[in-house]
């Protein structure tokens, strides 16, 4: 029984989460492995519409455990919030497993967030201001609280004063709530929490063991990472293959197939300014974005829309060591006359670049470079095997592989779970 991880390719908003919840039915375990409530992965099902934040895609299936590894920042009153309007919904969150060892978002995290967001000024990265920068910054520092410091009530209340009087040295007058104040309403918070919180790494050590059918979900892409994306307009945890060990204690050795997620076009959040090489002209993007509703499930921000980039995706493949692909939103291509993939790059002066000269740094000074693809009309009700696809749709698949090298197994073609081809 394979251990198996699903990584973004692109900017994030690949549809992680509608692949989560996919494979999760034959999953034992599923584990959310970075990231905190910056990702949003949204998932439609038997149950309804869900925008998942922290807690694991694979909650949908009850014998599944699902667990928030490690390598996640959790925001308290966020986890808290989502646990409890999935209670509502009839999900239960009793196979819910939080690592001792996750890092805690407190409310000076986001105050920080959003100030440096401000002093960035024209340079803004474009963050979600949820506090991910500043509790990562913690976490490398050694100073941060962890989930399992909820343990000791009196280790956690000196902990806790240590940063808040950290962040008053920082953010003086805007710090404008007291020590006991957030003490009280974050040691009310862990009274529901406690029960959640254990030394994860052991359970997934024992699953692997009895040879457990493994899932680990990343979050974000693998464009955002913060060493091998577009820096520094990236997140702050690792979002590839490599961190889905750090993330959940799982040795590398132990992983079987990685599996890159990426949408049939290309989109990103974030400021005009950051690099987009094949961002479409604003008419067309402005069309696909409504269509496909390609809105940000944490923040409601609209997604700039491009062109398949596939020198970039083979980038993705190389660094994560991808076995196979899954490919979302095709159906939101669906009545093209033509489109458009991106084979390479060249200089401004024309110059074509080589892949080894690829830097994700220095996205702002190429031009893509293209070919033409037939488009399709709209896919037939029901299809059920690649055969049923317009062939059009079939060689830009097949495209995509020649490009990226790197096998289709997965297509999904609408929203929900059952709206999903496997090759």
């Amino acid at each position: 029984m394979p251990t198996t991880v699903v990584i973004g390719a692109q900017w994030g908003d690949e549809g992680k989460g509608k692949v989560v919840d996919y494979l999760s039915q034959k999953m034992d375990f599923v584990v959310r492995v970075n990231g905190g409530p910056n990702a949003g992965h949204t998932v439609i099902n038997e149950y309804g519409e869900f925008k998942l934040h922290l807690v694991p895609a694979g909650i949908f299936n009850s014998k599944t455990i699902s667990i928030v590894g490690n390598g996640v920042a959790i925001d308290p009153k966020i986890l808290l919030g989502e646990i409890d309007d999935l209670n509502k919904k009839g999900i239960s969150c009793q196979n819910l497993k939080i690592s001792d060892k996750a890092h805690l978002i407190l409310p000076w995290h986001i105050l920080l967030d959003e100030l440096q967001e401000k002093e960035r000024g024209a340079n803004e990265i474009g963050t979600t201001k949820r506090g991910i920068g500043p509790v990562f910054s913690d976490k490398v520092g050694r100073f941060g609280l962890r989930a399992g410091d909820f343990i000791n009530e009196k280790e956690f209340s000196e902990k806790l004063f240590f940063s808040f009087n950290q962040a008053k040295n920082l953010l003086g007058e805007k710090l404008s709530f007291s020590f006991d104040e957030i003490l009280r309403k974050i040691l009310s918070q862990k009274t529901y929490l406690l029960s959640y919180i254990t030394q994860t790494e052991f359970i997934l050590w024992e699953a692997i063991a009895r040879k457990k059918n493994i899932l680990l979900e990343g979050a974000q892409g693998t464009l955002l990472d913060v060493d091998f994306g577009t820096y520094p307009d990236v997140t702050s945890s690792t979002c590839v293959a490599a961190g889905a060990s750090q993330g959940s204690g799982i040795p590398p050795k132990e992983i079987n197939e990685v599996i890159g997620v990426v949408k049939a076009y290309t989109t990103r959040v974030g400021a005009g300014e950051q690099p987009f090489p094949t961002e479409m002209p604003k008419e067309i993007s402005s069309a696909l974005r409504e269509k496909a509703n390609e809105y940000g499930a944490t923040t409601g921000r609209p997604r700039r829309c491009g062109w398949l980039d596939a020198f970039l995706l083979k980038y993705a493949a190389k660094i994560n060591g991808f076995t196979s692909l899954a490919v979302t939103r095709l159906d939101s291509l669906s009545g093209f006359e033509k489109l458009k993939i991106c084979f390479g790059y060249r200089t401004k002066e024309g110059k074509p670049i080589s892949f080894e000269q690829l830097s994700t740094s220095r996205l702002k000074e190429v031009q893509p470079v293209y070919l033409e693809a037939p488009g399709w009309q709209e896919f037939p009700k029901d299809c059920k095997k690649l055969s049923d696809l317009p062939k059009e749709a079939r060689k830009y698949l097949g495209k995509i592989k020649e490009l990226v090298e790197v096998p289709v197994r997965l297509i999904s073609l609408g929203p929900e779970r059952e709206q999903m081809l496997r090759v």
